[in-house]
């Protein structure tokens, strides 16, 4: 059972670095002309830098469940 938590652990921790380098990316593309003008492409890397912050935020979440429970088994 512990192998299987640990394994879930570090999968979710893969997933917060991914989504936090996805985030980054989206912010480091998003131009100052764009952010002036207000374009289509400036609204859609705001999307995705929440959609990415979101998603950071639940797989967060799921890792302290995952320690949580790992915790209270082994004690």
């Amino acid at each position: 059972m512990n192998t299987i938590l640990v394994i879930l652990l570090v999968a979710a921790m893969i997933f917060v670095v991914v989504s936090l380098v996805r985030g980054i990316v989206a912010f480091l593309q998003s131009h100052r002309a764009d952010i002036d003008a207000g374009g289509e492409r400036q609204k859609d890397m705001q999307l995705l830098q929440n959609r990415m912050m979101m998603n950071r935020i639940k797989f967060q979440a799921l890792a302290i469940v995952i320690v949580a429970i790992l915790l209270m088994l082994n004690h």
